[in-house]
């Protein structure tokens, strides 16, 4: 199992950027999705998370900015971020809980840099 992350970029603040995570490989089924981020110099931290059914929890930083989504039939997930800030500059994970249909695990995607200028 894969997981691809893409759109990522340089924005202004106030701007709004698009990032998308899609799993690839032999999945039964796509459980839990999530965004998490790495600014530099500070430990990775959640951002948002949905599952299965389309339950959602945030951060509080990012409450009411951003808006993470999925498609299940696509196996891809979204995360739309409006009002974007300086401090939102980080290197941004994707992580899925996937069942194989021999095992369940949990993978990360490789990242994807989006960088927020003042």
């Amino acid at each position: 199992v894969q997981l691809q992350a893409s759109g990522g970029g340089l924005v202004q603040a106030g701007g709004s950027l698009r990032l998308s995570c899609a799993a690839s490989g032999t999945i039964f089924r796509v459980n839990y999705m999530g965004w998490y981020r790495q600014a530099p110099g500070k430990q990775r931290e959640l951002v948002a998370t949905i599952s299965s059914g389309g339950v959602t929890n945030y951060a509080g930083p990012v409450k009411g900015r951003f808006t993470i989504s999925r498609d299940n039939a696509k196996n891809t997930m979204y995360l739309q971020m409006n009002s974007l800030k300086p401090e939102d500059t980080a290197v941004y994970y994707c992580n899925a809980g996937v069942h194989t249909g021999m095992s369940v695990g949990d993978y990360w995607g490789q990242g994807t840099l989006v960088t927020v200028s003042s």
